[in-house]
């Protein structure tokens, strides 16, 4: 399947609402692969690595653990944070992290 394949719903496009069942994109299929980056899926967890540029020592486990890729890492080679668009809080970066403080769980908190 092509990245521009219609019948999946790449152009943003939804099923008319009288749409047979042959007419609806199938679910839980990826047609092709390296499409995480388009969606956003740090939403529902409930605990968020919090990252301190202060004792971090730059060994990059965290990037390299990281399920999600949502360990941001600069040009330099260098971590600069979490994006917590993609980051599902399942804490092994925070768990493969060898220091106390760059990397800790800490709760979600609800937005206001």
């Amino acid at each position: 399947m092509s990245p521009d394949n219609k019948e999946y719903g790449r152009s943003g496009r939804t099923p008319e609402p009288d749409a047979t069942w042959r007419e609806v994109p199938i679910g839980g299929v990826l047609p092709w692969g390296g499409n995480a980056a388009e969606y956003e899926t740090g939403d529902w967890r409930s605990m968020r690595p919090v990252y301190d540029p202060e004792v971090c020592i730059q060994c990059r486990l965290c990037w390299v653990y990281c399920p999600d890729s949502a360990v941001e890492v600069n040009e330099d080679g260098e971590v600069t944070g979490i994006n917590y668009y993609h980051c599902k809080g399942c804490g092994i970066c925070s768990a493969e992290c060898p220091r106390d403080g760059a990397m800790e769980m800490e709760p979600e908190k609800a937005e206001e």
